[in-house]
């Protein structure tokens, strides 16, 4: 890839989400944050409806996400939060979110995830992580390209993990058809599908004013996402807090800030197809780091040969709306 500089901000690992966009008018623009009824993705829907966005939290469970749009109403005042049924795993609710999307977009926050769950199997047959965290998000977001492309500037932030790390996609056996389940290798391929899809989607939708960018939120203290782990020693060490980066886990709000930055900071216009963390681009992993991004995470071969596969896969089980 070309060599380019290192984005940097003044923000990092302890700004929070209202920090970053203390300042930032978002009036008139409309913004999507998957899962957001928990965890960053509430913070990350707070403070773009603080900013003064139109903000809907796309869900699985509608009567928790419609409390939480009034909560986040309460603390900001924005009247404009909406809520909308989505299951990512499921292809005719992502189909039908996309089909029930009028007008422009200009944000769209893939944050939604599974972390580490038993094996588990969709309708067609695909694995859960990587039907949720990765073929959901594609279909979802390549189904919304009309309404980012309307937008004229939109910003698409794809909510990615230092667990990236610890695999490549297997591209031969994305589904654990031919090699024993194993849960966090499973995760791992679908957080590095987050990262090439980024990478794939910016190269593709460039010329169409969209800007797509990955991201570690960082180790996250009470969220849903590690339901399915019963200890830490569960975990790779990769996944371990560590000290390497001075902080070892984040509050929501914390955990939201680099999410919010690529979404609705000045600082990074224009921005695309890059991988931060701590508020800022991350530089080349080193063994032994929680931090930094793989190399295997940005090869534009891979990300090419990802976005074919996903294509393939989605045709061959077709979504409807009914």
């Amino acid at each position: 890839m070309t060599e380019h500089a290192r984005v940097t901000t003044p923000f990092g690992a302890r700004t929070t989400a209202a920090e970053v966009v203390a300042g930032v008018d978002l009036t008139g623009r409309r913004a999507v944050v998957t899962g957001g009824s928990s965890g960053i993705g509430v913070e990350t829907a707070r403070a773009l409806a603080a900013a003064g966005a139109e903000v809907t939290l796309a869900v699985r469970d509608t009567a928790a996400g419609a409390r939480t749009a009034e909560g986040i109403t309460a603390t900001t005042g924005n009247e404009r939060v909406l809520t909308a049924p989505l299951d990512l795993s499921d292809r005719s609710s992502v189909a039908g979110f996309v089909a029930a999307w009028e007008g422009p977009l200009h944000i769209l926050v893939d944050n939604a995830g599974v972390m580490a769950s038993p094996e588990t199997r969709t309708p067609e047959g695909w694995e859960l992580q990587f039907a949720t965290n990765h073929l959901g998000h594609f279909a979802l977001t390549t189904g919304l390209h009309p309404a980012l492309r309307a937008a004229g500037d939109a910003r698409v932030v794809v909510v990615a993990s230092v667990g990236h790390v610890n695999g490549d996609v297997l591209f031969d056996d994305v589904n654990f058809e031919l090699r024993p389940y194993d849960a966090w290798a499973a995760y791992s391929q679908s957080k590095t599908a987050n990262v090439l899809f980024a990478v794939e989607a910016a190269a593709r939708w460039a010329g169409d004013g969209i800007s797509v960018n990955a991201l570690n939120p960082g180790r996250i203290a009470e969220t849903n996402l590690a339901r399915h782990i019963a200890s830490a020693l569960d975990a790779p060490a990769s996944f371990e807090p560590g000290r390497s980066d001075g902080v070892s886990v984040k509050d929501v709000g914390q955990g939201a800030a680099t999410s919010v930055l690529l979404a609705a900071s000045p600082l990074v216009a224009g921005v695309t197809g890059r991988y931060f963390e701590d508020c800022a681009e991350a530089a080349p992993h080193r063994p032994g780091l929680r931090r930094g991004v793989a190399a295997h995470a940005l090869d534009p071969r891979s990300a090419a040969r990802l976005w074919r596969l996903s294509l393939d896969m989605l045709a061959a089980a077709p979504a409807t709306t009914s």
